[in-house]
């Protein structure tokens, strides 16, 4: 039974220093990108992707020759390898789901912003004759985009709405009309 649990340790962990190895070098891709929005493949635990399954065939090894280390009967050793080989290709799976995420495209897109409000940084000149710059956040970041505006001009510091988007950085605003507070107003 030794030798087998060896066996595993050697082939499972091979297989884990050489895809290590060659990520190293760019030259791994262990799951393919899903390149669409939605129903992406990163959503799941890839339980049957290589490292995965040759981080659990190596712990199986580890695990069965730590039981047999301590003495235990083969049938505590067989379970104390599967169970460490399971919790590991499970592990190796929350952590590949975890960096597959860090990796997926966040780049921004400036149609998103639309129907979002802003505040005005620098003044937006009247009727497109030059631009100003507003202040929106999305995606948990604030951006500063280069806006105009089809009617009057707006002053630094106005709240404004994203009514559309022109050029690669450039959105149209409209001055959003501010809401008074109760008592703001005369009695």
């Amino acid at each position: 039974m030794s030798s087998l649990y060896w066996i595993c340790l050697l082939v499972g962990g091979g297989v884990v220093v050489l895809q290590f190895g060659a990520s190293l070098l760019g030259l791994h891709h262990d799951a393919p990108h899903n390149l669409g929005g939605h129903g992406s493949l990163h959503e799941g635990l890839q339980m049957f992707s290589v490292r995965s399954l040759a981080a659990g065939i190596a712990f199986l090894g580890i695990g069965g020759l730590a039981g047999q280390s301590f003495g235990l009967p083969a049938a505590v050793t067989v379970l104390m390898g599967a169970a460490s080989g399971a919790v590991a290709a499970v592990g190796v799976s929350v952590l590949m789901r975890g960096m597959l995420r860090l990796e997926s495209d966040r780049t921004f897109q400036l149609a998103i912003t639309v129907g979002h409000s802003g505040d005005v940084y620098l003044s937006i000149p009247a009727r497109r004759t030059g631009t100003g710059k507003v202040h929106v956040t999305l995606q948990g970041r604030l951006m500063e985009l280069d806006a105009v505006t089809p009617d009057e001009a707006i002053p630094t510091g106005a709240r404004v709405l994203v009514i559309d988007t022109i050029a690669p950085s450039t959105v149209i605003v409209a001055l959003q009309p501010r809401i008074l507070d109760q008592g703001d107003g005369d009695a």
